[in-house]
Order: structure tokens, then sequence, then C-alpha cells
């Protein structure tokens, strides 16, 4: 095995085992959650102002759990990461790490933003008292594509959560979140 397989195999492993989401939780507690929030709000308005759906749901939406930037990598073994925020009403109230890994015939690594629209009282209480969830768990999640043709309107919403996978910078092809467990940041 050469040295750059090598040194991609490893970094591969290191992502996937957890290392760095751990690394990026941290990261997140103290003094960057200024910074989170107005990369969040950034991020969500520049989904709303590319998809009208998106803007729609938004209106709706109980609260609005938005992940500027989730990093994803792999070979053979990937993992993914990042750090969101939880707003209500417009105002972020608490902080979420995004971390998953996977394996199988994967190659790659991407940056990409992804919003969940929180729709019921139920699917938000049940991310507050949970402290989180890992996808296929708790409440019903439908990942809307880019290229989902359907409008939205107050009859087509119907379930717990909408996520929204939004501004992919990178080579990867997997953006569900299979596989994914979103866990609240507590302050220290």
């Amino acid at each position: 095995m050469n040295m750059t397989r090598r040194s991609l195999a490893t970094g591969a492993l290191v992502l996937a085992s957890g290392a760095l989401p751990l690394a990026f939780a941290t990261a997140a507690s103290a003094d960057h959650r200024e910074e989170l929030a107005a990369d969040g709000m950034r991020a969500l308005h520049k989904l709303e102002a590319t998809s009208h759906r998106a803007r729609f749901i938004s209106r709706h939406a109980k609260a609005v759990l938005v992940f500027p930037s989730v990093l994803k990598a792999g070979f053979v073994f990937g993992g993914e990461t990042g750090n969101g925020v939880l707003f209500e009403g417009g105002v972020p109230t608490a902080y979420y790490n995004l971390s998953g890994g996977s394996w199988g015939l994967q190659i790659g690594g991407q940056d990409f933003s992804y919003a969940l629209f929180f729709m019921t009282d139920s699917a938000l209480d049940y991310l507050k008292k949970s402290d989180g969830f890992q996808a296929g768990t708790g409440p019903s999640i439908v990942v809307v594509n880019k290229g989902a043709g359907a409008e939205a309107d107050s009859t087509t919403i119907t379930q717990d959560v909408y996520a929204f996978p939004f501004g992919q910078k990178g080579l990867m092809a997997d953006l569900t979140l299979q596989g994914t467990k979103i866990s609240r940041i507590h302050p220290h």
C-alpha cells in the first residue's frame, strides 16, 4: 500500500471512528456559539432565497435546526460531522452536533449544509427531551431533494420533519441522514 493510499485510509478511519465529531462538539460549546448562530442564519436565508418550497415550509415550522457546514468524507469507511443551531421564532435556543459513520463502496469528500424544519410540537419536544435523536427513530423525517418538483402548500405539509441538504461542494454521492445521530451540545 503506497503512502498516499495509507494516509487516505487512516484519515477516513479516524473520521469514521468519531474523533472528529468530538472535536467539533467541543469547539462549539464555548465562544463559537454566536458565530455558529450567525452562520446558521446566513445558511437558512440562502436556502430560502433559492427554494420556494423551503421558504414556505419555514413559515409554517415550529423550529428550524440548521447545520451551516457538514463535512462528509469516505474511503470505504466514512463519516460526517457538523454543528448546528436550533432557531425558534428566529432566535437561537440550542446547539446540536450531527455525526455519523458508514462503510461500504464510497470515496470522496463533501461540505454541505442541512436544514431540518420541525413542523409539529411533538417532533420538537422529541428533539429536546431525547437530547437529540438518530435518524430512523423518533419523528418521521422526509429529505427533500433539490430536484423534487412538487410544490408545498398547507395540504402537502404532513410530515413531522423536513430535511433540506443544500450548498454542496465536493464529490460524494450520498446526502441522506441514514445512520446519523443528532445530539445536543450542552454548555460547560
